[in-house]
This record gives C-alpha cells, sequence and structure tokens, in this order.
C-alpha cells in the first residue's frame, strides 16, 4: 500500500501530515485518505515525492 509506505515515511522521518498536505496543495482531510488509501492518482504522487525531495521510485518498491 502505498499510502500506509508515505505514512510510515512521514512517522519516521517527524513530518507531519498536515505540512506535507500544505506543501502539495491538498486538504488535511485530502492527505489523511491519501495516507490510509492502497493507491493514489499519479499527479499527487508526484508532488509528494517532490515534495519530500524523494527518487519517484521511493514508495513503488514491492508494488504491483
Amino acid at each position: 500500500m502505498i499510502g500506509a509506505k508515505i505514512k510510515q515515511y512521514l512517522e519516521n522521518n517527524g513530518i507531519k501530515q498536515s505540512f506535507l498536505a500544505d506543501k502539495i496543495g491538498v486538504t488535511r482531510q485530502r492527505m489523511t485518505y491519501i495516507c490510509s488509501s492502497k493507491d493514489i492518482d499519479c499527479i499527487t504522487y508526484y508532488k509528494i515525492c517532490k515534495a519530500l525531495n524523494l527518487p519517484f521510485e521511493t514508495f513503488l518498491e514491492g508494488e504491483a
């Protein structure tokens, strides 16, 4: 689950979901949904990776 991987990364690095939500331009409720979903749209995923300064494939490992 990509959302769970993103959520775990945020927790491990002391980053609040609300901070990331503001940075990528989504509501906090939407960010909560993203972190609990199995998949997200490509544009949102790209924005998350870019905002966190991570390679695009970071959260894709092991995903089918």
